[in-house]
């Protein structure tokens, strides 16, 4: 891939994304009731004092009775910030702010970042280890050698709890993951590798320092710095470098790489040459790891080697070197068995079972966001950062490692158990939400904005070109669309698509086609012409059907009956399909999918069960199992009533032929979602709370989905319309620009429509 396919995004709109909503991107929830006096009273004053008395007579009850157990401080002084370098504490907050999100993202561990104005290592390793009985761990960011060694086996030695600097052993456990499957497709064994490393920074020693505890013997490795390779005797040379010192002649790179089986970069763009890499052995294995651009990049390895296996710390190439596969899941194993430490046993560990998740079958969705049929290979050695599995994996090895090394307070007995906790702990959707936002970066599709004059559709549809998603199509007047796009900062306005009814080239074909479709249901020639001129539903829709893009979104400047009558105007339901609108509820580790709840009033039984049927594929395509409930307010009959007919008449529908998904009714919806009261019906045949919610009627799936909405506090995607001829979503007149852009990425990628 080209540098064409890296994330796209211009400063506006990082800028905008910190500042949107309320600036930066962490908040802290309560995550006990605080709505009475009562509620207060045990959170505060008197209540609090129970626990206070607990924990000064036994201070492991910390870990029940606070949240210290699953809270992580980021901690930098901005000396190493990215590639930027010694910005300083204050800067380097975004950073640590967005650690922090990855930490509850991918692992559900609470975090917060702590930035400490100093540069002196011994107020930095005071300050933090006064902070000990607040955090169940500690990771360091972005602190620059050498004094990020000496920090972290300072606070290592002195502090009770996990502490690791990521940028040291993230890359390194990554990398070694790598390393191990590079090997074993090649035939290698670490014992017998020879190595150069180019870099003698945190990361390039951390890096060394783990595959040698993996195998790789000393003298097999030869590391370089700036100055040339690192051999003994060299003047000039500190403690930490001259660790890995050896015996050689070799006295540059190239030496060094000459008949090396390995090649460890952790330098700059550049260091490494075609030549240097035709020097290596057969198969060459290259890990060229500086951060933005390699050492050497993948095509110019392939143009000697095309024997080699590359990887990078770039996303847009194969093989992707990314912390994240890493730190989130460490500190999740050691935090559940209340380590003590992250030691090398804990990281050997998550090496292995990184490498080890690489070797099995790929999942469709991740599979979907690295490409089709992406399985282990020379292309495949490291798995996906959104692979699911990787919450069951790697925190399960890293707490074993632990238990066996004898740095775990507590044991777990049942790992089978506790596999499954950690998978319950996510929820499935945000996985494969990424993995479709990725998989329409493969595979950018052109989406119609039919309202681009509305700011927040405009931005949306700025976004979805930024982001790298594929073209927007803007509908709109043109001087009024540049006008808005000149407020918002675009600076090639003139490089978008935009289509105007009163100009466009498309009016006459699309008034020939609509006129044929209508001429038979009362509208004259002008009409259809008055139509495209001036409804910008009419005239988008019929952009959609003359193939000018691939989906459409509209919506925010009408009401969803209106919006729909106009697009149905030109567009036609799928050939047996029934047009329907599923609201999709996420919370923190559960997704609701609700249906139908903008379309049909009355739904017959057929109706209800097409509805069942094709909203547990929406829900399967999102990663989901799913289990239906046909909602009443009766429950199995108890209380009766005249509308039932209808729900029963579509579950004996779906009783008729054989279905890949449970289902039930009908069913109140206590009965559907509450465990306890489930258990009062033992003959249901839902196996856990239902995830799709088939409503039995329009007025009570729109009354619950908006107000579900503006009252649970999880987020709500939708309405997404199912069953029309062409990908269109109709958006709800309060979206903001996240929404418009996610329903324009859902619609492009196929998953809903």
């Amino acid at each position: 891939m080209s540098d064409e396919n890296r994330v796209q995004f211009t400063e506006r709109e990082a800028l905008f994304y910190h500042r949107t909503i309320r600036p930066g991107k962490i908040e802290i929830i309560a995550s006990k009731p605080m709505a009475t006096q009562r509620d207060l009273s045990l959170a505060y004053s008197p209540g609090v004092a129970v626990p206070v008395q607990a924990i000064a007579d036994n201070p492991g009850d910390a870990y029940e009775y606070t949240a210290k157990g699953n809270l992580v401080a980021v901690i930098s002084n901005g000396t190493a910030i990215l590639g930027m370098g010694n910005l300083g504490a204050l800067a380097s907050k975004p950073v640590m702010e967005g650690k922090a999100v990855l930490f509850k993202r991918f692992a559900d561990v609470d975090s917060i970042d702590i930035e400490l104005a100093t540069e002196d290592p011994e107020a930095f390793i005071e300050a933090v280890a006064l902070m000990e009985p607040s955090f169940g761990g500690i990771n360091l960011e972005d602190i620059k050698a050498p004094e990020c060694f000496i920090i972290e086996q300072a606070l290592r030695e002195r502090m009770n709890i996990p502490v690791m600097h990521d940028d040291q052993h993230g890359t390194a456990i990554i990398a070694a993951a790598g390393v191990l499957n590079a090997c074993f497709i090649t035939g290698r064994k670490l014992e017998d590798v020879k190595v150069a490393v180019n870099g003698a920074g945190a990361s390039a020693l951390a890096c060394t320092a783990l595959i040698k505890s993996m195998g790789v013997r000393q003298e097999n490795v030869t590391m370089c710095d700036s100055k040339g390779v690192i051999y003994k005797g060299r003047a000039g040379v500190d403690q930490f470098k001259s660790a890995h010192a050896i015996e050689t002649d070799a006295r540059t790179l190239a030496d060094a790489m000459k008949g090396a089986d390995i090649f460890l970069g952790l330098s700059v763009k550049g260091a490494v040459t075609p030549e240097m890499v035709k020097e290596m052995a057969d198969q060459p294995i290259i890990f060229a790891m500086a951060n933005p651009d390699p050492e050497i990049t993948p095509p110019e390895v392939m143009g000697v080697r095309p024997d080699a296996i590359v990887a990078t710390g770039r996303s847009d190439y194969p093989n992707q070197v990314n912390n994240v596969l890493g730190f989130p899941f460490i500190f999740r194993g050691a935090l559940d068995v209340r380590a003590t430490a992250i030691n090398e046993e804990m990281k050997i560990a998550a090496a292995r079972a990184i490498a080890e998740l690489a070797r099995e079958q790929v999942p469709e969705e991740v599979a979907a966001a690295y490409g089709k049929n992406h399985q282990f290979g020379r292309d495949y050695i490291i798995p996906a950062p959104f692979d699911p599995r990787l919450m069951e994996r790697v925190p399960s090895a890293v707490a074993k490692a632990a238990m066996e090394s004898g740095v775990a307070q507590t044991r777990i007995e049942d790992f089978d158990a506790y596999r499954h906790a950690l998978k319950s702990r996510l929820n499935p959707t945000t996985s494969v939400l990424t993995n479709v936002y990725a998989q329409v970066k493969q595979e950018p599709k052109r989406v119609i904005f039919a309202e681009a004059e509305h700011e927040v559709v405009l931005r949306a549809a700025i976004q979805y070109r930024d982001f790298g998603y594929g073209e927007p199509v803007l509908v709109g007047r043109t001087q009024a669309v540049l006008d808005k796009m000149a407020e918002l900062g675009v600076s090639d306005p003139e490089t978008y698509q935009i289509e105007n009814s009163l100009g466009s080239e498309h009016v006459e074909p699309m008034v020939e086609m609509l006129y044929e479709r209508l001429k038979r249901r009362g509208y004259l020639e002008r009409d259809v012409r008055r139509m495209v001129n001036q409804d910008r539903n009419v005239f988008a829709s019929g952009l959609l059907k003359l193939g000018v893009g691939d989906a459409m979104i509209t919506g925010m400047t009408r009401p969803f009956a209106q919006s729909m009558k106009e697009v149905r105007r030109v567009l036609d339901p799928k050939p047996g399909a029934l047009p329907f609108g599923i609201h999709m509820i996420v919370g923190k580790n559960y997704t609701v999918f609700l249906a139908d709840t903008t379309i049909n009033e009355r739904p017959s039984s057929e109706d209800l069960a097409l509805i069942a049927r094709e909203t547990a594929s929406v829900a399967q395509r999102l990663g989901h199992e799913p289990r239906v409930a046909f909602l009443s307010y009766s429950t199995f009959g108890n209380p009766s009533g005249r509308w039932l007919d209808n729900i029963r008449g579509a579950v004996q529908i779906l009783d008729a032929e054989e279905q890949n998904f449970e289902y039930e009714g009908e069913v109140a919806p206590d009965a559907a979602l509450n465990p306890n009261i489930m258990k009062l019906y033992p003959f249901s045949r839902l196996s856990a709370p239902a995830n799709v919610l088939v409503m039995p009627g329009l007025q009570s799936a729109n009354i619950s989905a908006k107000l579900l909405r503006e009252l649970a506090g999880a987020t709500t995607i939708g309405p997404m319309l199912i069953g029309m001829e062409k990908p269109v979503q109709v958006v709800p007149m309060t979206a903001i620009a996240p929404d418009v852009l996610t329903s324009a990425v859902l619609a492009a990628a196929g998953v809903v429509g």
